[in-house]
């Protein structure tokens, strides 16, 4: 098993298989039970690093989260991988996803940005294992890769790599990257929770319609997604979840 195998196995795989010799496959980004361990976030058509880097900045400074690896797709976008050391089930992560969309791109098109996990990681995942997997993933010249933070800008225009990326470099990058711990995790969706809670209101009065009351029918629709998705999680607290189906009912009061 090469370096980069282990180190992609140490951040993504979810499998019982991960501590075995055998060659990773897609299929081991979701355990038995469901659950995943890679997270990615992807901004393309065009791939702004600017914006994205509000993403990877913020998740550092004010969830006090590790950094995320940074990939080019090879296409038209760049992404973020986020590792969790315990495998979470595809509904959590996509809720921590959708709230660091809605915290940090909120004024980006909803079809630039794709949220990754699980089944829906499949196609990401094939970026860490062109590499790791010895599986080239290439189009026209240009491979997909990850990227360094600092080199992460001059990609904004051009997300690819004009030659297979280089084993050593690609293990090194991963090397650097951390797990994010259960409790840190369960700390930073509960913060993304409370600030999608405090901007409900905001959003169903922008999204409201005079002619029906200001219902929040008429609220934003990735809004109310993400309220459904804490209203209805039992893991959220309590506080949280009443404040949700508030925003959800027509004038925000619960009858």
């Amino acid at each position: 098993m090469s370096r980069l195998q282990i180190e992609f196995r140490r951040l993504f795989v979810a499998t019982e298989a991960a501590s075995t010799d055998a060659a990773i496959d897609m299929s081991d980004l979701v355990d038995s039970q469901g659950r995943v361990r890679a997270l990615v976030l992807e901004l393309a058509r065009p791939a702004d690093w600017q914006q994205l880097a509000d993403v990877w900045k913020g998740v550092q400074t004010e969830l006090d989260l590790p950094a995320p690896a940074i990939a080019v797709n090879g296409t038209d976008g760049m992404q973020l991988w986020f590792s969790v050391e315990a495998p979470l089930d595809v509904a959590r992560a996509h809720a921590f996803l959708d709230g660091l969309r809605l915290r940090y791109l909120a004024a980006v098109k909803p079809d630039r940005v794709s949220l990754m996990a699980g089944a829906d990681s499949a196609w990401a995942a094939s970026i860490g294992l062109s590499s790791s997997a010895s599986a080239p993933l290439e189009t026209n010249g240009c491979w997909p890769a990850f990227v360094a933070p600092d080199l992460a800008p001059i990609f904004s225009e051009t997300p690819w790599l004009d030659l297979p990326p280089g084993e050593e470099g690609q293990t090194r990058l991963l090397a650097s990257v951390k797990s994010i711990k259960p409790e840190l995790f369960d700390a930073a969706l509960a913060r993304l929770r409370a600030w999608a809670a405090a901007e409900a209101p905001a959003a169903v009065a922008i999204g409201a319609d005079p002619r029906d009351g200001g219902s929040s029918a008429a609220c934003h629709p990735d809004a109310k997604r993400f309220l459904l998705s804490v209203m209805n999680d039992e893991a959220a607290p309590l506080a949280l979840r009443v404040e949700a189906a508030k925003a959800l009912l027509p004038h925000g009061k619960l009858h």
